[in-house]
């Protein structure tokens, strides 16, 4: 763990033109075998979320580092060309409280398998 850092969990939604569902489930597959720390995925023909834990000292370093993760990865995943429509980003503590039963998702055992909206 970073000096001083946090965990901050990361809602990333993009969006754009229409794109065959299942060559949007594919590449999500791959963007997960690549970035080990997403713990959800969803989609559909014109839009994708992707759910993750950052770890950062502030929250806006780790909405640049969200900022960056589609992009980044856009050519070696094979990506769509969509931009960014949402971004949400909460410190650990504020989003356990959302939820009394809420269990933190475990990380890297499994790698999550993208699912329809």
């Amino acid at each position: 763990m970073l000096p001083d850092s946090r965990f901050w969990h990361v809602t990333l939604t993009l969006g754009g033109v229409a794109h065959d569902a299942a060559s949007v489930k594919a590449a999500l597959h791959r963007l997960g075998v690549q970035h080990a720390f997403l713990h959800s995925m969803r989609y559909s023909a014109q839009r994708a979320e992707i759910r993750y834990w950052e770890e950062a000292e502030e929250m806006l370093d780790a909405a640049v580092l969200a900022l960056r993760v589609w992009p980044d990865h856009r050519q070696s995943a094979d990506l769509p060309t969509w931009q960014v429509i949402g971004l949400e980003i909460l410190e650990r503590a504020m989003f356990t409280s959302r939820s009394d039963s809420w269990t933190p998702p475990v990380v890297g055992v499994n790698r999550p398998a993208p699912v329809p909206f």
